[in-house]
């Protein structure tokens, strides 16, 4: 898909997580406990670690709070045992839509899912049932005034696997999982800063929405996304934000 409202898209989700900044951290805190658990403190020798402390810096999580939840994770400090659980179902259009979660109470957190699904417009399904339309890969997103040549010369130096050109102008640089870092980092000693960089699950096709749909979609999203135990939602849902 050439991804005509990316740009868009990326603005918003960055602006909404400004505005909800206290629940932005407290996912935050949870992720980076949750990776410190299970691949130690140091992030230099943590890839899920480093991913989790990214995000908290961009959003100027305070650092006293990041080193807490490492400590927590590490057991230097007591916390909350929290498991990995991820639901998957339909949105708007039939979008698919997988959202992941870290709960201490399952029970809890899959009735809270199901209402949200149910409450607007889609529908919960079976494990696997959409996994299979996203892509595990690293991911980074240029602003549209990017030095496209300088861009493409330096990601397929550095080992990317694709450059997408969207509509908008933006520039899509996707990497193995395994490489993200090493291709970020390598970019970023160029001076070629991304906007919007995670290794996430990208959709290989996208359902466009616009209209009463994208209306209806994002408040499906929204309300998935302001649930506690809800870390991350993936959705091959291309929201229209010029309508």
């Amino acid at each position: 898909m050439a991804g005509h409202s990316k740009w868009a898209n990326i603005q918003h989700r960055k602006g909404r997580q400004d505005e909800k900044r206290g629940a932005v951290f407290s996912k935050l805190a949870k992720e980076i406990v949750v990776a410190a658990k299970m691949g130690g403190g140091d992030v230099n020798f943590n890839p899920r670690l480093r991913v989790a402390v990214d995000k908290a810096k961009a959003v100027n999580m305070p650092k006293d709070k990041i080193d807490n939840a490492i400590k927590k994770g590490t057991g230097e400090l007591a916390g909350v045992e929290y498991v990995e659980v991820r639901y998957e179902g339909y949105g708007i259009g039939g979008a698919a839509v997988m959202v992941d979660c870290l709960t201490d109470n399952k029970t809890r957190t899959v009735a809270d899912v199901r209402h949200a699904f149910s409450k607007h417009g889609g529908n919960m399904g079976t494990d696997g049932c959409v996994a299979f339309q996203f892509k595990h890969c690293g991911q980074m997103i240029f602003s549209p005034n990017t030095d496209e040549a300088k861009l493409s010369d330096a990601a397929i130096e550095a080992g990317a696997d694709d450059i997408i050109n969207n509509e908008d102008g933006s520039i899509e640089i996707i990497t193995a999982p395994s490489d993200f870092f090493a291709v970020k980092d390598a970019l970023e000693k160029e001076n070629l800063i991304p906007e919007f960089a995670e290794i996430t699950m990208k959709p290989e096709s996208e359902t466009e929405l616009s209209g009463d749909d994208a209306v209806k979609m994002q408040k499906l999203l929204d309300a998935l996304e302001s649930l506690d135990d809800v870390q991350e939602i993936y959705t091959t849902a291309a929201i229209n934000s010029d309508e």
